[in-house]
Order: structure tokens, then sequence, then C-alpha cells
């Protein structure tokens, strides 16, 4: 029988490190809020100078805000096991009587505080510099659109943080190989339709691509062009979370075993 008061007390202590350690540096708030204009301030430049349509300034501050939770993904969840074990506590994880999804859940609602205070200001900052205009039609499906993008992603860092414990020190590689491609593919910067509606739907595997899509939809009408309408959209996120988070269930599951088994959640030379 599942102790639910001790998955929440786990769940409550992964969660307090992350969402209040940083404001103990205020330093990393500055970065973490200003840094990312500057990228956005490149492409809103960019598509100026262009000519193109003003909507895709809107495009590039929505993008940009996502982007702290597509790094916070790879960076604060699919590796953190890994990173565990690296500095010798994953033992002290494994050894513990709370599901390990529910020290993952933790980790993933700290993240999701800390890095929506950085989306939120940057959202914010971006609108009041460069004028950005939007035209809200739904603020409660956009509220759902963003809430279960965010499960469906944080799922998805749940997955890769058992699988990345395996990969060994070619996680951090992989991390790196695929952050510039994954912005490229899921359109942070630009309507992901633009890549051709195969290549698009591909890319919908990665939730981030679907929640954005939905997102600009909902906040700019019919100049977004948009891949899917918007329920679609949403419902296939539906799905893709709880494929998710059922294959991490899954696959912490078979690493607790092969580390009972074999003792491949030690750290070793590599």
């Amino acid at each position: 029988m599942i102790d639910w008061r001790l998955q929440c007390r786990a769940i409550y202590g992964r969660a307090y490190p992350r969402a209040i350690g940083a404001l103990r540096e205020p330093s990393w708030m500055f970065f973490d809020i200003f840094l990312p204009l500057l990228s956005i301030s490149a492409f809103i430049f960019y598509y100026r100078a262009l000519g193109a349509p003003a909507v895709y300034e809107g495009f590039v501050v929505i993008g940009g805000a996502m982007t702290a939770f597509w790094l916070s993904v790879m960076w604060g969840m699919a590796t953190q096991f890994y990173w565990e074990k690296e500095t010798g506590n994953l033992e002290l994880y494994m050894m513990a009587p709370m599901s390990k999804m529910s020290i993952l859940a933790g980790m993933a609602l700290g993240g999701m505080f800390l890095t929506s205070v950085r989306a939120i200001s940057t959202i914010v900052l971006g609108v009041i510099i460069f004028q950005v205009q939007m035209q809200l039609t739904s603020p409660l499906l956009l509220v759902f659109a963003f809430i279960i993008t965010l499960i469906a992603l944080y799922g998805m860092g749940m997955l890769f943080s058992s699988l990345y414990m395996f990969w060994g020190r070619g996680a951090w590689h992989l991390s790196n190989l695929m952050q510039e491609p994954i912005y490229l593919v899921s359109g942070f910067y630009f309507p992901v339709k633009q890549l051709g509606f195969y290549v698009a739907m591909a890319a919908s595997i990665i939730p981030i691509t679907l929640g954005l899509d939905s997102m600009r939809q909902i906040l700019f009408g019919a100049g977004a062009n948009g891949l899917l309408p918007v329920v679609e959209e949403i419902a296939i996120l539906c799905v893709v979370a709880v494929v998710f988070i059922i294959a991490a269930w899954y696959s912490l599951r078979h690493m607790e075993y092969l580390g009972k088994k074999e003792g491949r959640l030690v750290l070793r030379s590599q």
C-alpha cells in the first residue's frame, strides 16, 4: 500500500531547495532574467531588418521564455541521477523508502517554480521593451495548455533521468548535442509548420513543440500559422504526458532492478 504522506513529504523535501535555494543568491536571478533577453533581442532585430510580420516578434518572446523550461528539463531533470551518482548520493536515494518518482516530482515542481519566474519575467520585459502585441482569446485554455505542456515535458525529463544514468558520461554529451537541434525542430523562434507538416509532426514527440504552437495560436490567433487546431494539439499533449509518465515509472523500476541485480548504480571508473 502506498504511503501518500511519505510521498508528499518527499516531493516537498526535494522541491523546497530548488524553489528557495536560488533566492539565497540574488545574482542568479539577475542573470536568469536579463541574459536571455540578449538572444531574444538578436532574433527580434533580425526579423525587423528582414521586414517580417510583427507577430514573429511575439513568437520570439514566447519561444525565448520557454527555452528556460527545456534547459531545466535537460540539465535539472534528465542528468540529475547521473550527477547524484557522480557525487556519491545516489545510493542514499535508492535506500530511501519513498518512490523515486516522488523524488523526481519534487525536483520538477521546484524547477518549475524557479523557471517560471525567469519565463514570466522574460515575457513581461519582452512585451514592454519591444512592444509586442498579443490577442489573448482564452486565458483558461492558455493556462491549461501551459500546464499540460510542463507535465509532458517534465515527464520526458523523468524518463531521461534513468536512461542518462546508465549512459554515464555520454549523458553530458547527449544533452549538449540535443540542445540546439531541439531549438530548430521545435520551432522556438518561428512557426514549426514552416518545417513541413511531416517533419513538424515527427518533432511533436517533444512536448514543447505542440505546447509552443498551441500557446501561440491562443495568444496571436490566425497569425500564428498553427500546425493543428488548438484542441487537437492539447489532446495530443495529454496523451504524450501520460505515455511519458508511465514510461518513466517503468524505466525507474527497471533501473532499480538492474542496480540491485548487477550493482550498476554505484560510482565506478568509466
